[in-house]
């Protein structure tokens, strides 16, 4: 059987101390740039594997961070796992992930285990039903949190997320001054502040031009293609038909799109459409989908670089910090004609 390669191992091969090649794969400044660069060199050449365990005997620290997500399959929070992994990536963290799918009891469990394994802190869009109390409990164990995408009332740590009410409202804003008066909000749940603040930026602009709002009008689903198709396709088949539909995000945005296509209508000319996240899907979408950038590169990179803040001994501002939103209009939405 091959032996394990170790730092003695590398020092043995390169005649130098241990401790040298601990401190040059750390990239101490103690140790000069030539060293550091052969011992890497070396360590890589011979298969060193970095023993995480015994660093955080050493060190209290784990390299590891919880990052705590609703919807997986959702490209918006794709795109900030990126920006995560990259920004931790750069101070040599790395993550764990959870896809709790709005059960608090798999975000729970995912918690427990970051605790038992000593993660260094979690980055977190917390599921439906978490109260202030269960993220004071997990600060109380000693582990950090950073919120995005979503808040939770009476929660004072460092969160990052988009300007929903804006973002909606200057959608509908767009869609009111192409002369559309008719106009639905489908998708996103309000036991959610995603929800609720876009819900009330749609309010808001309805209420600037005093359209009363209409219930038949506002249809509440899961954030996915299908739920988007099947709201559309309900509302037309109770005799509900908008001349223009704000949706909850891109995936619905698609589903409605494609549920108006299935029968007879043509997104943009029949009846406009707008989305919300401006996923790249947006942009190549037949046609092309008017959209709201909602930030989430700058969520995921705000989020690591306030969590590695925190790791350093820092406190960062405990506020909520919202990304300015930007309306993409494309070929989705369009002037409404009279008919």
């Amino acid at each position: 059987m091959s032996r394990k390669i170790t730092l003695t191992t590398i020092a043995k091969h390169l005649e130098i101390s241990t401790a040298t090649v601990s401190l040059a794969l750390r990239d101490s400044p103690l140790i000069a740039e030539l060293t550091r660069q052969r011992v890497k060199t070396v360590a890589q050449e011979m298969g060193y594997i970095y023993n995480r365990r015994a660093a955080a005997l050493r060190t209290s620290k784990s390299g590891i961070i919880g990052v705590v997500i609703h919807e997986i399959m959702n490209p918006f929070f794709a795109e900030i796992l990126i920006a995560i992994e990259d920004e931790l990536r750069l101070n040599t963290q790395t993550f764990l992930l959870c896809n709790h799918r709005d059960q608090l009891d798999i975000q729970t469990d995912f918690i427990h285990t970051l605790m038992q394994f000593g993660a260094d802190g979690v980055i977190i869009s917390p599921a439906i039903d978490t109260t202030a109390d269960d993220i004071s409990k997990i600060e109380a164990n000693n582990l950090p949190v950073v919120m995005i995408a979503r808040s939770v009332n009476g929660v004072k740590v460092p969160t990052f997320r988009g300007d929903d009410k804006k973002g909606i409202y200057m959608a509908t804003r767009h869609l009111l001054r192409s002369g559309h008066k008719d106009i639905a909000f489908i998708g996103g749940r309000r036991e959610t502040s995603t929800g609720r603040d876009r819900r009330a930026g749609y309010l808001t602009a309805l209420e600037e031009v005093q359209i009363p709002p209409r219930p038949e009008f506002q249809m509440g689903s899961e954030s996915t293609r299908l739920a988007g198709y099947q709201c559309i396709m309900t509302m037309f088949a109770k005799g509900i038909k908008p001349t223009a539909v704000v949706c909850f995000n891109d995936l619905v945005a698609i589903g409605v799109m494609n549920g108006l296509r299935d029968m007879g209508l043509e997104p943009g000319r029949d009846v406009s459409v707008t989305g919300y996240d401006d996923i790249s899907e947006a942009e190549i979408s037949a046609p092309a989908l008017t959209s709201v950038w909602n930030g989430q590169q700058e969520v995921g990179r705000m989020a690591a670089k306030a969590m590695i803040s925190i790791l350093a001994g820092e406190e960062p501002a405990r506020e909520r910090v919202l990304i300015e939103p930007q309306l993409r209009i494309r070929e989705s939405t369009g002037v409404l004609e009279e008919k």
